[in-house]
This record gives structure tokens, C-alpha cells and sequence, in this order.
């Protein structure tokens, strides 16, 4: 892990129309670091995300992708800077194949995976490539959304909730999934509402409430502070 900083953000504001939905956030991503935003829902964490990816129009504050300012930058230019954003809803494309999905973002940065290399890192996916979008289960869309993004040339993932609904066998397959990217040298920005599953792959946590950072924790300290954890997160 380096100590150069992928992603800092600072006293970063955001707005739904009239709601005022992110009050000051406060955070930063080391490059090649596993870090997570923990929260109820409603908390901020996903506009957060959106925010950082420019898909949230009304925003104030610093957003800094490898030290350069990206507030006013549209999404595609923030694309271009290595960033990518999987959303919780996977955004697949029913009437695709899996790999019509595959290969329909654009190759925006080098250093992208190849998609025999995708299929390498997702065998499942090589025996549906032919399978439209509407025929996966909920694993093999989320396997396809993270699949569609590494060919980008992204090295900073924004993933939304992906174990939301999982069976816990591929739960587990995600998460060996996150530590494997981890040791290939990319930076995530994680999601989540469990904490449990968090601990096995992250190195860092912030909780967020109302819309800003309420409590910072290393991995390592997340076992002693499992109370205070449970208390801020209602689980």
C-alpha cells in the first residue's frame, strides 16, 4: 500500500433539489487501500460515492482524485482520471449478453483488463458469456458489474453495496473477489451496511451519519469498538 492519496475529500457538500444531504464530509483513500463508508440508510454513503463520481449536480466542497480538483468536472472527465462507480442497482442490460455488457463502457484510462483476463478473474461469467442480462442471478450480475468496469482501465472503484442480497456463499466470493484487486493494486471506496463482512477485506472505516463522518477506525480496532458499531449502525 502507498502513501500517496488516490481519493481526499474535504467539507464536501451535497443537495438533492432543496435537501441538504451531505453536511461537511471528511475522508481520504490511500492508493492500493481497501477503505469503507459504514452507515444506516439515508446516511449519506451513496451520494458520497455519487458525489465523488460528479452524478450529483448540486455539490460544494474538494473532491481530489490523485491531487487534482474534480468539483465541476463532469462524470466522464472524472472517468478519465481513473475512477468508476458500480453501482448498487448493478445496471446491467437485460437484453444483453454478458458479454455485450462487458464490452460496452469505453477503455478510458491504459492499464485495463483484457476480457480474456476478465473471464480469468470471473470463470463463471465465461460459461454465461452468451446469457442475456435478464437469465443471471443476483451474483453473476453483481460479478458482471465489477467485471465491466476493470476493462476501463479504472484503478479507483467505487462499489455500492455488493453483497445487498447475496447468499452468503457469494458473499464470500466477493469478498475474495475485493481482496484479490486489493493485491493487484487497486484503491476501493466500499460501501456497506455490514460490518462484519467490511472487516474481512477493508483496512480502514469511517461511519457516516446525516451526512458526515461520525467515527474513523482501523480494522484492527473494529472488535473493540463492536458496541459503539452496533449502536451508530442499529444492527
Amino acid at each position: 500500500m502507498s502513501e500517496q492519496t488516490a481519493l481526499a475529500i474535504s467539507a464536501l457538500h451535497g443537495y438533492y433539489g432543496e435537501s441538504h444531504v451531505l453536511h461537511g464530509m471528511e475522508l481520504e483513500v490511500r492508493a492500493g487501500e481497501v477503505v469503507t463508508l459504514l452507515g444506516r440508510n439515508g446516511a449519506g454513503k451513496t451520494t458520497t460515492l455519487r458525489a465523488v463520481m460528479g452524478l450529483l449536480r448540486s455539490r460544494s466542497g474538494s473532491v481530489r482524485v490523485w491531487g487534482k480538483e474534480t468539483i465541476g468536472l463532469r462524470p466522464d472527465l472524472v472517468a478519465r482520471l481513473g475512477v468508476a462507480f458500480c453501482p448498487e442497482d448493478r445496471g446491467i442490460f437485460a437484453s444483453l449478453s454478458v458479454e455485450e455488457n462487458m464490452l460496452l463502457p469505453p477503455v478510458i484510462a491504459p492499464g485495463g483488463m483484457a476480457v480474456a483476463e476478465v473471464y480469468e478473474l470471473f470463470p463463471r461469467l465465461l460459461e454465461r458469456r452468451s446469457s442475456q442480462g435478464t437469465k443471471l442471478s443476483g451474483g453473476e450480475q453483481q460479478m458482471l458489474a465489477v467485471a465491466r468496469i476493470l476493462r476501463t482501465g479504472a484503478r479507483i472503484l467505487l462499489l455500492d453495496e455488493p453483497t445487498e442480497g447475496l447468499a452468503p456463499v457469494i458473499v464470500q466470493q466477493i469478498g475474495d473477489l475485493i481482496r484479490t484487486l486489493k493485491d493487484r493494486g487497486y484503491t476501493i471506496l466500499l460501501v456497506e451496511q455490514n460490518f462484519h463482512f467490511a472487516s474481512t477485506v477493508s483496512d480502514r472505516h469511517y461511519v457516516v451519519e446525516h451526512g458526515a463522518v461520525v467515527e474513523a477506525f482501523k480494522n484492527a480496532e473494529l472488535a473493540r469498538n463492536a458496541d459503539r458499531l452496533t449502536a451508530l449502525l442499529g444492527v
